[in-house]
């Protein structure tokens, strides 16, 4: 059975809409998608008069050969977000089918599922926050079409161990597609499954530009799947995703340079993890900080609300996850620059009772 027996039929049958980029390519003279001969004010010679190209090509080889996988096992759109919509779109029919998720875990799932109307599955993390792969499977409905797994996971910064997702795609081969959210797989000490991808069909990874990339502001996220689960989304995914500005940060960043820098800036992070998480499980008023491999600490207060507006009278936001299953006394606390850390720690040992 292919995992595109589990698409929408709908989907799988429907004829794409057909850009004029897609249709004709070359030439000097363009005169077939209605845009502007002239560019814009200030736009030195990058073309924003120009629809850009669905997929660019440099830009998907570029990510392709950071992520070890073919160009057409890539599509590269908005964020993660986009991936997320796409995928529950093409594979669940409203009020019909279902998406599985582990709260507490990154909201974006949720949100797509119900904005498709599809139903939602929620088995909770363990008690130690991590994922049970058995109550996953003892949940799973024939509705259920997609399997939603964020590693590390958001809020909680705990991984899921590479085994432990073998053996659940396995499970899940013929059943649902397992959708492995790696948004911060950057700073954990294990690496992607995308390698996994040749060997289940049911496999597909989500990666971003927005974390260890620094560029959460020009929206750059991909998906790596089979060939076929690529094709299948490119039927719905709007025709021009990526605006050309985005594209040219992207290829910056991706460079010998920007890889270099992206490095210095992991190996920081890293370090300062291990010492926020030694220095905050001091404090009186902290209860626990959780084990992460993210680029964030969530930790358990003594008066959760309190800490919250004291580090916001001090001019830190921080994110408050006490709505969040089972982190009620809890706040996320994404690890900045060295000066910043020492911001946080010298505002909560003040105020440490």
């Amino acid at each position: 059975m292919s995992v595109l027996d589990l698409a929408r039929p709908e989907i799988r049958a429907m004829q794409p809409y057909s850009s004029a980029r897609m249709e004709a390519s070359g030439g000097e003279v363009l005169l077939n998608a209605n845009e502007s001969a002239w560019a814009p004010v200030g736009d030195d010679g990058l073309g924003c008069n120009r629809y850009p190209e669905p997929q660019p090509a440099a830009l998907v080889e570029a990510l392709a050969t950071l992520y070890g996988v073919r160009r057409e096992q890539l599509l590269v759109g908005r964020g993660s977000d986009e991936a997320i919509d796409l995928l529950v779109r093409a594979f669940c029919r409203a009020g019909r089918d279902a998406v599985l998720i582990q709260p507490p875990t990154f909201g974006m799932y949720a949100v797509c599922a119900r904005v498709q109307d599809a139903g939602i599955v929620e088995v909770p993390l363990a008690a130690d926050a991590t994922l049970d792969v058995d109550a996953v499977l003892a949940a799973l409905t024939p509705a259920v079409k997609l399997v939603f797994v964020c590693t590390p996971n958001n809020p909680t910064g705990q991984p899921v161990p590479r085994t432990e997702l073998e053996r659940l795609v396995q499970a899940l081969a013929g059943r649902a597609l397992l959708v492995v959210d790696e948004a911060y797989v950057e700073f954990a000490d294990e690496g992607s499954v995308a390698d996994l991808i040749d060997r289940y069909d049911n496999l597909a990874v989500l990666r971003t530009l927005s974390k260890a990339w620094a560029l959460a502001g020009v929206r750059i996220g991909s998906l790596l799947a089979s060939a076929g689960v690529i094709a299948l989304l490119r039927r719905i995914m709007a025709p021009y995703p990526l605006p050309l500005p985005s594209v040219d940060a992207a290829l910056l960043a991706l460079s010998g340079w920007g890889q270099a820098n992206a490095r210095e800036h992991l190996a920081v992070v890293r370090a300062e993890r291990t010492r926020m998480c030694e220095a905050l499980r001091w404090l009186r008023n902290v209860r626990e900080v959780l084990p992460s491999q993210a680029n964030f600490l969530a930790v358990r207060f003594d008066d959760a609300a309190g800490a919250y507006q004291r580090l916001l009278a001090a001019g830190i936001v921080v994110r408050d996850v006490r709505r969040y299953l089972n982190l009620g006394d809890a706040l996320r606390i994404t690890i900045g620059t060295p000066a910043e850390n020492e911001r946080v720690l010298a505002v909560l040992q003040e105020t440490s009772p």
